[in-house]
């Protein structure tokens, strides 16, 4: 049975290739994205442009959403230093956009969601589980969005609303380059699991029986490449 699903973060990476899937399977997407031209080449029936820096602006960017049958919150931000070199801004931006951003917009969409019985999918991380060094903002960030997955699951069984939190870590993305080149570490894409395998197991979790729901599912690949300095 097609659904209606918005994906955050849809103009690149997982949420681009979300987008194909869920669009290849007959479902219809809604696109998130900061801006018009990030979602060119992106399938999509409906789109939401919003920059989730801005979580004030939510409520009215959304309003016009009518039935809906899954968020995925995919979009997010890292950025890798010591405690001692992350700045208050960063602090507050990787905060508002990986926390208060999707808590603000599930709260949002909740009449949505409650009435066609819904799903939540919290795309997470490894660093969701346990941080290790210069990972401080983005684990913070992470561990709080485990939470709030965490609490509305249970206040929102009682209304149908499934919630699944993903935890991901080292697949194929901009993102995992990005913190590689970071650290100072070598990266092997053959050593990470594609977008593609998680953006399938994803748009599964949508479409499982309607009798049962994953409430957490943690992907890594066979044989990962450790994220550690290249020795001089």
């Amino acid at each position: 049975m097609s659904k209606t699903i918005l994906v955050t973060g849809a103009g690149r990476g997982l949420g681009r290739t979300l987008a194909a899937e869920l669009t290849a399977r007959g479902d219809r997407v809604i696109a998130h994205a900061r801006s018009e031209s990030a979602l060119e080449g992106v399938p999509h029936e409906a789109k939401l442009i919003l920059d989730l820096a801005e979580p004030a602006a939510i409520a009215d960017a959304v309003r016009g959403i009518g039935r809906l049958d899954a968020i995925i919150h995919n979009a997010g931000i890292a950025h890798i230093a010591p405690v001692a070199e992350q700045r208050l801004e960063w602090w507050e931006r990787t905060l508002t956009v990986n926390v208060t951003a999707p808590a603000e917009l599930t709260r949002a969409l909740l009449p949505a969601l409650r009435a066609a019985r819904g799903h939540v999918v919290f795309v997470n991380s490894g660093a969701g589980l346990t941080a290790g060094p210069k990972w401080s903002s983005y684990a913070a960030s992470k561990h709080a969005l485990k939470a709030l997955a965490n609490a509305l699951r249970g206040e929102e069984q009682g209304n149908g609303v499934r919630v699944t939190s993903v935890y991901p870590s080292h697949f194929d993305t901009d993102m995992q380059r990005s913190v590689r080149e970071q650290y100072g570490s070598d990266y092997d894409r053959t050593r990470a699991t594609s977008p593609e395998s998680i953006a399938k197991t994803i748009a599964d979790l949508l479409h499982a029986p309607e009798d049962m729901v994953v409430n957490e599912l943690r992907i890594e690949p066979p044989n990962p490449l450790p994220i550690q300095a290249r020795s001089q």
